[in-house]
């Protein structure tokens, strides 16, 4: 829990506020997987088709926060990023983007749909050699998904994939950690390692296993399918300290409204 909360009292008001959001809160589904598994054109996809039927759709995209974005993009240029620096900057993008943008859209009954979060961090920078608890512990408090889907590829194939688009970049071919000096080649190591990263995971967080081999309407079908028949994960079990930090700080700000109430700070 939060060491910025006023009090006890305050703290079980806000617990209580989150126990009756629970029922009206929107739904986050996470697309995962490694370069060229198709995940980006199956969340547009997705995304459609949730209009469709009635839903307003927000979209998130990882590492994409106007406040940390530009500082990731100099410092790629400059092949200047060591693998902890990496971690804490996206760590603080993520962090930025959870509180501007996904736990107010959810909090309002909005469905989140998230291109990369934060299984990304944990399959990359343990790829890159950090032990998986320090790049955790850079991404308390954690934030988990309602559903992740994830794109399973063959490491070949998927840097066959990316060549016939384009050259990977030296951060996306790995080549900060390979020391391989082809692309490719270091392309195919790194997503090698990543795909094993990810493929722990989702023994561990039950992901929602996506064959990317198969066609683009089989692969949107079977998703369609698997959400219809899914089930959100309980705040309450997966997400309190997350959303009580929010909570706190919006609670800081003279006249918020969160959901059907206005806090004033004391």
């Amino acid at each position: 829990m939060s060491t910025t909360l006023h009090s006890h009292k305050e703290e079980g008001q806000l617990r209580e506020l989150l126990r009756r959001q629970e029922k009206k809160r929107g739904f986050l589904v996470a697309f995962e997987g490694p370069d060229g598994s198709g995940k980006t054109t199956q969340r547009k996809l997705f995304r459609t088709w949730l209009r469709s039927i009635g839903h307003e759709v927000v979209t998130y995209r990882w590492n994409s926060s106007p406040m940390i974005e530009p500082i990731l993009k100099a410092r790629k240029l400059a092949h200047s990023l060591s693998p902890e620096e990496y971690c804490i900057l996206s760590a603080a993008a993520f962090r930025h983007q959870l509180e501007t943008e996904v736990l107010p859209a959810l909090w309002e009954g909005k469905m989140v749909v998230a291109d990369r979060f934060l299984f990304t961090a944990l399959a990359r920078d343990t790829a890159r050699g950090l032990e998986l608890g320090w790049v955790m512990n850079a991404y308390l408090p954690l934030f988990w998904p309602d559903m992740v889907f994830y794109f399973a590829l063959p490491a070949e194939l998927s840097s066959q994939r990316i060549l016939a688009n384009k050259k990977p970049s030296y951060y996306e071919a790995g080549q900060d950690v390979t020391n391989i000096a082809d692309p490719l080649k270091s392309h195919r190591e790194f997503v090698g390692r990543v795909i094993q990263e990810y493929e722990a995971l989702s023994k561990i967080f039950q992901f929602l296993k996506v064959d990317a081999r198969q066609s683009i309407y089989e692969q949107h079908r079977t998703i369609r399918q698997m959400f219809m028949q899914g089930h959100r994960r309980p705040w309450a079990e997966w997400n309190t300290e997350a959303v009580l930090s929010w909570l706190d700080s919006r609670a800081r700000i003279p006249n918020v409204e969160i959901g059907e109430e206005k806090r004033q700070v004391k």
